[in-house]
Order: C-alpha cells, then sequence, then structure tokens
C-alpha cells in the first residue's frame, strides 16, 4: 500500500518522536507490552498515511491523535465500559490535595490503570498534549460538559488512589459501593 501524499522520512519521524510516542502510549495503556504495540503501529499508519500531515508543526498531534485512537479502538475491542455503570463515592474525595509529595510512578501507574479507557484519554490529552477542555471536545467529538466531568472524576480518582489510598478509587466499580454502609445502598 503506497502512502498518501509525498513519501515521509519515518526512520527521521522515530528518531524525533518515538520517546514523546512511547510515553504517551505507556501512560494511556499501563503496560510496556501494549505501549510497545501502539507506538509501533502509530508508526506504520505514519509511514502508509504520513502524507495527511500538512505542516512540520502538526506532526506530534497528528501522532498522538493516531495514537489515541489506536489505543481507544484496542479498548473497544476488548471490553467496553458502559459509562451509565461508572458511580462517583463523593464522600470518598479528599478535601485538600497534600502538597509537594513525590509521587510514586508505580501507584500512579496503577491508578490510571482503574480508570475506564475514556477517562485515561480525556486525562492524557489535558497534561500531555496540554489541550484545553473546548480543544479536547472537539477532538473527541464529545460535549465540553461530558470532557469536564470525566477530567474531574479523573482528578479525583487520582487523588484518592494517590493520596489517601485507604479509601479506595473514587470512580465507580466495586470499591465504591464496598465503602458505602447498608443503610447508603438504601
Amino acid at each position: 500500500m503506497a502512502p498518501d501524499g509525498p513519501a515521509m522520512d519515518v526512520a527521521q519521524l522515530v528518531a524525533d518522536y518515538h520517546q514523546a510516542v512511547y510515553r504517551y502510549a505507556f501512560r494511556l495503556s499501563g503496560s510496556v507490552t501494549e505501549a510497545e504495540d501502539l507506538t509501533q503501529e502509530v508508526f506504520l499508519i505514519a509511514h502508509r498515511k504520513g502524507g495527511q500531515i500538512r505542516s512540520e508543526q502538526s506532526v506530534r498531534s497528528w501522532l498522538f491523535a493516531v495514537l489515541r485512537n489506536c489505543f481507544l479502538k484496542a479498548k473497544q475491542k476488548r471490553r467496553p465500559v458502559p459509562a451509565a455503570s461508572l458511580k462517583l463515592n463523593i464522600d470518598s474525595i479528599p478535601e485538600e490535595v497534600p502538597g509537594d509529595e513525590a509521587i510514586d510512578r508505580e501507584r500512579l501507574q496503577m491508578a490510571l490503570d482503574q480508570l475506564p479507557p475514556n477517562y485515561r484519554v480525556a486525562l492524557a490529552m489535558f497534561y500531555f498534549e496540554d489541550r484545553s477542555y473546548r480543544e479536547i471536545a472537539e477532538e473527541l467529538d464529545l460535549p465540553i460538559g461530558t470532557v469536564m466531568s470525566r477530567l474531574a472524576r479523573a482528578k479525583a480518582h487520582l487523588r484518592t488512589s494517590l493520596f489517601e489510598p485507604e479509601l479506595g478509587p473514587a470512580v465507580g466499580g466495586k470499591h465504591a459501593a464496598q465503602q458505602q454502609t447498608p443503610s447508603q445502598r438504601g
């Protein structure tokens, strides 16, 4: 299959962007193997469709968009997570976030792995790509309120998981339900 548009120097593309793409892939997937596979897939797509890149300034964002799409596509194939099943336990969100404590990278990755893929993507776009709420909403074709909600819930989960692990995850799942007393469950 021939690439779209003029041929790209894929070797130079890999040399320039491999590290950034791999780091982003690892934060999304939480797995060295998956991050390597995603990174490889991104550069294969870049080889085939690199002609779609309009300018040198947009290469990084184009590669990140391809990576996000590959990650979400892979997660959808494995197991969909219905958004309606996510519950937020307001009581488990800490009122204050501790100051300049060093965050253990393994604990951070474990906390990220507990997030649904759509939450992880929004969070990664916000922090790794420095995208605004509006840019994320436009890129993912979502209402801005949905983006704000996903980011708020993801951040709350990370705060709880990293700074108050005894409270358990703040985003959905069995831990939130286990924290309720029988009278709270109804």
